[in-house]
């Protein structure tokens, strides 16, 4: 097998740097939640606002549709959405940090060849 030498870019080394630094402080839970909450509010948001709108200004097809007026319907439908952000938020930020790390380790190992070769 014939391993060709290639030197890592400025760029790369910059990242394989950046990434050694701050790769267990971004794994952890609390850093993944802070980072992907407002993306995943934005996501979850619209479905409140609307559900919320159509309580307010349609009570009558509200009521119709639900077969009461209750106000058990808007705290599960807030519930949910708050379990849709914690889900959005940490999957998201999980999956960048995964794929961060992958990138990591795939320069690890280019630069290991170019530094044997």
């Amino acid at each position: 097998m014939v391993y060709f030498c290639v030197m890592l870019s400025a760029e790369e080394m910059k990242f394989i740097q950046y990434w050694e630094d701050v790769r267990e402080f971004e794994s952890s839970f609390l850093r993944k939640m802070v980072r992907g909450i407002p993306f995943a509010s934005l996501f979850c948001m619209p479905i409140l606002i609307f559900f919320i709108a159509v309580y307010i200004f349609f009570p009558d097809w509200y009521a119709k549709v639900s077969g009461e007026a209750s106000a058990g319907a808007v705290v599960s439908v807030i519930v949910a959405v708050v379990v849709s952000i914690v889900f959005i938020a940490f999957f998201k930020m999980h999956f960048r940090w995964e794929m961060n790390e992958q990138h990591y380790l795939e320069l690890k190992h280019k630069q290991r060849h170019s530094e044997a070769g």
